[in-house]
């Protein structure tokens, strides 16, 4: 086989085709002639066909190589998860706030305070914002208002400031 791009192939055998159409040629002659040169544009595209193929399966072969990398971070958060709260919770069964060695230094730190709202309906209507319609949708719970209210002592029924423990790990 040639050298010759599957465009160019392509290319010369439409203008064979324009041209022997002109010609009054028998429908025999003009169907072994393009026959003749359709041999090589074939043998051009299937060769194109393959790497296609090839290039598919190089392609199913990085999504399945995605999806097993994917499966084996998750697996490796979550272990560092179980970890973290196991540390955590051995260090607070303890009453130990703090280790320092020469590499590491564990803490129990207390987490800024988060808002918990137990139960919606409760809550006063003055801390929810209504969007700016079309269409309006529910009244939006407006939780920085509402924590900062509960953080200047005002108590709002169905809210509550909780604080949860996180474990820092430093150089």
């Amino acid at each position: 086989m040639t050298g010759v791009a599957l465009y160019q192939l392509a290319a010369e055998y439409q203008s064979a085709a324009d041209r022997l159409a002109d010609l009054d040629l028998p429908p025999d002659a003009l169907r072994d002639t393009l026959d003749g040169l359709s041999g090589e544009l074939e043998a051009k595209a299937m060769n194109v066909g393959f790497f296609l193929k090839g290039l598919e399966a190089t392609i199913a072969a990085m999504k399945d190589a995605e999806d097993q990398l994917k499966a084996r971070r998750k697996a490796a958060e979550n272990r560092l998860a179980h970890v973290r709260d196991y540390l955590l919770g051995a260090m607070q069964a303890t009453g130990i706030k703090k280790i320092e060695g020469p590499m590491l230094r564990l803490a129990v730190r207390d987490n800024p305070e988060a808002l918990d709202v137990f139960d919606e309906r409760q809550i006063p209507a003055e801390y929810f914002t209504t969007p700016e319609p079309p269409p309006p949708p529910p009244p939006k719970l407006d939780t920085a208002r509402l924590k900062d209210e509960l953080k200047a002592g005002v108590i709002v029924p169905g809210a509550r400031l909780t604080r949860g423990q996180r474990l820092e790990i430093k150089n």
